[in-house]
């Protein structure tokens, strides 16, 4: 005898972003969260924010011993690696558990703890147990990708989801890739003193930023870690409790290993399709420019259904859904256009819009300018000698194409070029058309635009 599912007005599939399209607006309305992991999602419990408060420490365990251009002699006398683990996690976890908590003190919501999968048309099994939704939000995010390498599957290793909570420091860390993961996580541990080799296909790391910072930062990495690039991998296996990754140029053995291979997004493991929801070829969710799946009232934000997969741009998906289901009558785009992003390693990177290569793959005319920090009073005052802001412009509009920087502040540095990106100012208005602080870092923006 098939079991009764019990109907919601209301599913939300995944407590990350999906948890704040509760609205007030959902008040009345009878609701289900189905998380299969720990409430809150990715960026509060194994992305963004915890990553961000080890990236901070590392950044102060760097700069000892590399004052000396400054006149000022520092070392590191130490890291404190599990006060750092306890730093980050006990104030990170008990968020997580006081918001489910919360959820679960509702009258009208309902939380799953579980695993959900499709059965069939807006029909989703937990633990089960039948449910069906008038509205279901997927919203379930994204994975680590592990890639096919012979003996992966056969050794220990970590992801972005489990390595920051190491007990203890290891002596020498492998860590394969060669994105944002990869250069963040290398530095957080190179800054606390492990031995760290970072392993990638590609002759660059970061190489989907613009190509004078990928080239710039790929040399910064390879000066202070050993970098083993532009090879193949080709298998992967442990002695002991050693693991060695073994590409066709070289053998490289270490204590942990890092799989930072990129992500992949959830959908797939939903089941979708069982309910005529349709997946792109790289397994993202389809929707149309509402965030509208083919199947009606079935909707979908954040890494599930785009390859940003950044924290602001779920966010803003999350705005749009809830809007669009409490207000049918008045649907809400989410505005996509220029996503900024930005890499919090050792340099930081921040970008904005077109790189360099695309707009010459396009074919499209451009306008472009590098200014170094050090053309800056900041810049003379820091030593810094590689940092740089570059911007390309539309030489008929005059309209700013895209911005990258590399260098300290970058994520900040860059949010002024965002913003008038976004509201449509000309390169010549964003530069001349306000006061720069002097002899603030800012100038770097300042000149980059001038020279245009």
């Amino acid at each position: 005898m098939t079991e009764t599912a019990e109907n919601f007005d209301l599913v939300v599939v995944g407590t990350g972003s999906g948890n704040s399209v509760l609205t007030p607006d959902f008040d009345d309305w009878r609701v289900a969260l189905i998380e299969r992991d720990t409430f809150g999602g990715t960026c509060l419990n194994r992305g963004c924010i915890p990553s961000k408060m080890f990236v901070y420490a590392a950044d102060m365990a760097h700069q000892a011993g590399h004052t000396g251009p400054l006149g000022v002699d520092t070392s590191l006398d130490g890291v404190r690696w599990p006060e750092i683990v306890d730093r980050v996690f006990g104030r990170i976890d008990p968020i997580a558990q006081g918001g489910e908590d919360y959820r679960h003190s509702l009258d009208n919501v309902t939380v799953f703890n579980g695993d959900a999968r499709f059965t069939g048309h807006k029909m989703l099994e937990v633990n089960g147990q039948q449910i069906t939704g008038n509205h279901i939000v997927l919203a379930a995010g994204a994975r680590p990708f592990i890639p096919p390498i012979p003996g992966l599957d056969e050794i220990p290793y970590h992801t972005s989801d489990t390595v920051m909570r190491l007990e203890t420091l290891p002596d020498r860390m492998v860590i394969l890739g060669g994105g944002y993961i990869a250069a963040e996580m290398g530095h957080v541990f190179d800054a606390m003193g492990v031995s760290v080799t970072i392993v990638n296909r590609s002759e660059r790391l970061l190489r989907a930023e613009d190509e004078d910072i990928s080239a710039a930062f790929t040399e910064i990495a390879t000066q202070r870690m050993d970098c083993a690039l532009g090879s193949p991998i080709v298998g992967v296996s442990q002695s002991g409790s050693q693991v060695t990754v073994s590409t066709e140029a070289r053998n490289v053995t270490g204590d942990v290993l890092l799989v930072a291979t990129g992500r992949v997004p959830n959908g797939e493991q939903l089941g979708v399709t069982r309910s005529d929801i349709e997946l792109d070829d790289d397994g993202y969710v389809v929707t149309d420019e509402f965030l509208r799946t083919g199947v009606d009232g079935v909707w979908a934000l954040g890494d599930i259904c785009h390859a940003a997969q950044l924290k602001h741009t779920a966010n803003e998906d999350t705005r749009a859904v809830a809007h669009n289901i409490a207000h049918p009558d008045d649907l809400r785009a989410p505005d996509h256009s220029g996503i900024p992003h930005a890499v919090f390693a050792y340099p930081h990177v921040a970008a904005v819009g077109a790189t360099e290569q695309s707009l010459r793959a396009e074919g499209r005319p451009y306008l472009r300018a590098l200014r170094p920090y050090s053309d800056t009073a900041y810049g003379w005052a820091m030593e810094d000698t590689a940092s740089f802001a570059k911007v390309l412009a539309d030489p008929d509009t005059r309209l700013l194409l895209g911005a990258h920087i590399i260098g300290p502040q970058a994520p900040t540095l860059i949010q002024q070029l965002i913003q008038g990106m976004q509201f449509g100012l000309t390169v010549d208005q964003m530069a001349r058309g306000q006061l720069f602080i002097h002899p603030a870092l800012t100038e770097v923006v300042e000149q980059a635009l001038l020279e245009l």
